[in-house]
């Protein structure tokens, strides 16, 4: 097919001038092969998974609001000369990409896309993103074990928006990491997210006892 792959990954790196930490091109390449393996076991096109991977957060070099729109309309520039319905299916799950923003995924593809860039963010690549950010940002590493923020204990009673600089990745695995797995749409991803997840609370239960002086 003419349309198979349009987009080469040396092209797509080129069009990812900015960006850095969790989403790098790195971050590209991985949500890639993660959208491709999820597709495959799924029976979604991959030519569509690969392509709107590919380009996903290529609306990010104007700032991250809004950018799953802009990265569709750029998209659609991009691949102009492909057939209509190809373009707009990656166009599709290019916006509906992002965590928590519309339009919710309509297609397998885009449930595909969305999986993928959703499991990019647990795992043990899901803690070291949370780090990388609390270091560039000057935050605390630990303040409260994950099971004092889950149980909303002490100072974890107040709001994720009014801790300010007590907002540590404990609390970003409590308020967003630990719950994506319920958030995902296919079957393959919610296998992987599984065993992220489990591998997550071994690490923050870790996290707290050494924290504690208990290991």
């Amino acid at each position: 097919m003419a349309h198979q792959y349009p987009i080469t990954v040396d092209f797509a790196r080129s069009l990812y001038e900015n960006g850095g930490g969790g989403h790098d091109f790195d971050h590209v390449l991985r949500v890639t092969a993660l959208a491709e393996r999820i597709a495959a076991a799924e029976g979604a096109d991959v030519a569509v998974v690969r392509t709107s991977a590919l380009l996903h957060d290529i609306g990010e070099s104007e700032g991250r609001e809004d950018h799953h729109l802009r990265g569709a309309a750029r998209a659609r520039a991009l691949l102009q000369g492909q057939p209509e319905t190809f373009v707009e299916a990656v166009a599709h799950a290019i916006e509906a990409h992002r965590f928590r923003a519309d339009p919710a995924p309509a297609t397998l593809e885009a449930q595909c896309l969305s999986d993928a860039d959703k499991l990019d963010a647990i795992g043990a690549i899901g803690v070291a993103r949370a780090y990388a950010y609390a270091g560039a940002h000057g935050t605390a590493l630990w303040k409260l074990s994950w099971q004092a923020i889950a149980g909303g204990k002490g100072d974890a009673v107040r709001s994720p928006g009014n801790l300010g600089g007590d907002y540590t990745p404990v609390h970003e695995f409590v308020y967003k990491l630990d719950r994506i797995p319920d958030r995902l749409y296919t079957a393959t991803a919610r296998t992987i997210a599984a065993e992220r997840q489990r591998f997550m609370r071994t690490f923050f239960d870790r996290l707290d006892e050494e924290a504690m002086g208990e290991a």
